[in-house]
């Protein structure tokens, strides 16, 4: 008896500390972000647009230009018509 209570005990330790540290284990389809150093660098490069020629309904009120499945993407906070949406917009074509 006091076994299966240190065995139950112990797997929901276990359980916890996998719950806790899922947030930073990156999945595989997660965006990685740039620095802005790297960022400045694939504008330039003409790996993706500036962000300042994208067409986008609303306020742009965050940007970040970041790594997603093998290719750049804008991953943008647009305010439009009282509301934050994210929007993901890929930096090459700016669709």
């Amino acid at each position: 008896m006091k076994k299966l209570w240190f065995l139950q005990h112990k797997l929901a330790v276990i359980g916890l500390a996998a719950a806790l540290m899922a947030p930073l284990v990156p999945s595989a389809g997660a965006a990685q972000c740039l620095s802005p150093g790297e960022a400045r660098a694939a504008v330039s490069s003409g790996q993706a647009r500036a962000l300042g020629s994208l067409s986008i309904s609303g306020k742009i009120v965050d940007a970040k230009l970041c790594r997603q499945g093998g290719r750049l993407v804008y991953v943008l906070s647009v305010l439009q018509n009282g509301k934050v949406r994210t929007v993901t917009v890929d930096a090459k074509t700016g669709r």
